[in-house]
């Protein structure tokens, strides 16, 4: 009666979870739930196939002291067996991941590279010799930064070129207070272009921006170029 986990499973478990919807009232329900939850996400994850019968007949054979139907030498070799299988699929998948790294780190800085050529064609756009972009939105007529070690406090927002944003502060409804040798090195040397109360738009290739690093959990890919709209809200320290 096998079936695969994405069929048998995800049905078991919605149909267990109508059933049983309004009986956890005690702890050991809610804790025996959360682990039967907690296995069945490993089960999914495992991409193993799913015998619901096998499955029950494990658990309540083991959970009451009955004499398990599978010798332990059986055990031994089914236990191997299965985790020579997950490492032969978790080196498919670091590979796949890789291959997708090395491709993304060409196509990104590919696409970064054409489109600052043609942000740099735009009225108003300024550039760097190390090679940042930058549009004035409103110049301000404060005190700029006086070198890297300076603490400022700027709101800003960050996206990629196709407008995916990745961070703002606007969005977090607080200020951002740091260092600028703290930040990536197209924020260190944009800030300093700054006069306080002034907002640029910047345009950072990946060398000053992560690099070929890409970003755990975030957006930004290896060699991504990225946009960040700053406000230079006030200069809390320069030594």
């Amino acid at each position: 009666m096998k079936r695969a986990v994405t069929g048998l499973m995800v049905g078991t478990l919605l149909a267990t979870s109508a059933t049983f919807a309004g009986n956890l009232d005690t702890d050991s329900q809610k804790t025996n739930y959360m682990i039967g939850s907690d296995v069945g996400n490993y089960i999914k994850k495992s991409g193993l196939d799913f015998d619901s019968d096998a499955f029950m007949a494990g658990v309540n054979d083991a959970a009451t002291d009955k004499d398990s139907q599978l010798s332990q030498e059986e055990i031994g070799k089914l236990r191997q067996a299965l985790q020579a299988k997950q490492k032969e699929a978790q080196e498919a998948q670091r590979k796949e991941m890789m291959e997708k790294l090395e491709a993304d780190k060409v196509k990104n800085l590919d696409a970064g590279k054409a489109f600052m050529a043609e942000k740099a064609k735009d009225k108003g756009i300024k550039s760097t010799d190390s090679g940042i972009l930058y549009e004035v939105i409103t110049q301000g007529d404060g005190a700029k930064p006086a070198s890297a070690s300076a603490t400022v406090v700027v709101h800003y927002t960050g996206t990629l070129t196709d407008g995916t944003k990745f961070d703002s502060s606007i969005d977090r409804g607080q200020p951002a207070t740091f260092a600028l040798n703290q930040v990536i090195k197209g924020w260190t040397e944009g800030l300093q272009l700054m006069n306080t109360g002034s907002k640029y738009r910047f345009f950072i290739p990946p060398e000053l921006a992560y690099g070929s690093d890409a970003r755990p959990g975030s957006p930004i890919g290896p060699n991504s170029t990225l946009i960040f709209e700053v406000e230079l809200i006030e200069i809390k320290q320069d030594k």
